[in-house]
């Protein structure tokens, strides 16, 4: 768990309210993918009154996709209950829908938080949850067209609110969903002042990360060695659920 940050930019963020303690639940698996989880954390724990959480199935460092690991800090069986709760996503995926005791710690997690967030294809957790019938939701564009099969409808942006549900697109659009809680829960005072401490400015040098913009060739690229197979292996299984 963290609780303080000895940074004095944060610890003036942070002091902007005096607001109640707020839970803040990430759940991990093995194959997560760490920005999926690390964008939305470095935005959330400089909220007022924010405690993270990262919570796993066991006490034991989790293996995330960039080949080094993360240490959980609390398991299912002792994790406080969550006021904002996110699920990253992740080639981990897979696995997790298919773990009873992720699937059922999230869903009860998910029955009294204030918040039920994803980021990427852990849109997909949830709605193996039951948490995605008749909601507006994104993922990942590689896997988007699979969100119909979990009661979801797709909505393009990169973060999609609907009512106290909140998804985001994939990978670095956990930022942008960071920020937009921040903004909903502390106020968009609070969100923009965590923004200029990230420095968070993107310019990227290519115009395409998304398959709007990149050329149509590396989309089809990109489908075929990687997103064709996985979407076909993740369809595969919610079919089965």
């Amino acid at each position: 768990m963290f609780e303080s940050v000895h940074d004095p930019v944060v610890n003036e963020v942070t002091s902007v309210s005096q607001a109640k303690t707020l839970n803040i639940v990430f759940v991990v698996f093995d194959d997560v993918t760490q920005l999926d989880f690390t964008g939305p954390a470095q935005c959330l724990a400089r909220m007022p009154g924010a405690r993270v959480f990262v919570a796993a199935e066991k006490a034991a460092p989790i293996r995330t996709d960039c080949g080094f690991s993360i240490v959980p800090t609390v398991t299912y069986a002792n994790c406080q209950q969550a006021d904002v709760l996110c699920v990253p996503g992740g080639r981990g995926v897979s696995t997790a829908i298919r773990q009873k005791t992720t699937v059922s710690f999230v869903r009860s997690q998910a029955s009294r938080a204030q918040w039920v967030t994803a980021v990427c294809t852990g849109a997909f957790i949830l709605g193996a949850a039951g948490l995605l019938r008749g909601k507006r939701a994104t993922t990942h564009w590689g896997y988007t067209h699979l969100l119909p099969l979990l009661g979801a409808v797709h909505e393009p942006h990169r973060v999609v609110t609907d009512g106290t549900l909140i998804t985001a697109g994939g990978v670095t659009s956990g930022i942008d969903f960071g920020l937009t809680l921040v903004g909903q829960i502390a106020g968009p005072h609070a969100a923009q002042k965590i923004q200029l401490a990230l420095e968070y400015d993107p310019a990227p040098p290519f115009n395409g990360g998304t398959p709007a913009a990149a050329p149509a060739e590396l989309v089809a690229e990109l489908r075929a060695s990687v997103y064709e197979a996985a979407a076909s292996e993740l369809e595969e299984i919610l079919r089965a659920l």
